[in-house]
């Protein structure tokens, strides 16, 4: 299958898989999605190979990052009809608390999307979303 086909799968179908088995980064950290109505929960689960301090244990903060900054452009993708990826432009993520190798999970929400530009907002967390372990701004340039 092509991107486009991908994609298009993806959008149709609510499978996630496919797409994600076609994203290297994606199949190396875990990465998950899940749709419940409208909203996408993506989940990257307790793994080892994650970490980056052993010693607490705690997730790489480049791992927290990179899920964070695929889970926005999946959730871009998927709230568009295009078929084509958007290119990010700036990401920008605040550490809030350790990310403990534990279950780690993510939540979107576009805050602004024009012709060329969008916004997506994502808040990462394990236990609680009232404890939010990163949050991040991603802006994307948009191309039709």
């Amino acid at each position: 299958m092509t991107d486009p086909e991908i994609l298009r799968y993806t959008q149709e179908t609510g499978d996630f898989s496919r797409m994600l088995e076609s994203i290297p980064y994606a199949t190396w950290i875990g990465l998950q999605c899940e749709r419940f109505g409208d909203d996408l929960i993506f989940r990257l689960p307790k793994k080892d190979s994650n970490l980056g301090n052993p010693i607490l244990p705690a997730i790489h903060g480049g791992v927290i990052g990179g899920f964070m900054e695929m889970s926005a452009n999946i959730y871009l993708i998927m709230s568009r009809e295009s078929l084509r990826m958007p290119r990010i432009v700036d990401f920008s993520l605040d550490y809030l608390r350790a990310g403990l190798n534990r279950e780690t999970f993510a939540e979107c929400r576009l805050t602004r999307q024009g012709n060329r530009v969008a916004n997506v907002m994502v808040t990462a967390w394990q236990k609680s979303r009232s404890e939010p372990i990163a949050t991040a701004r991603a802006h994307f340039l948009l191309e039709d």
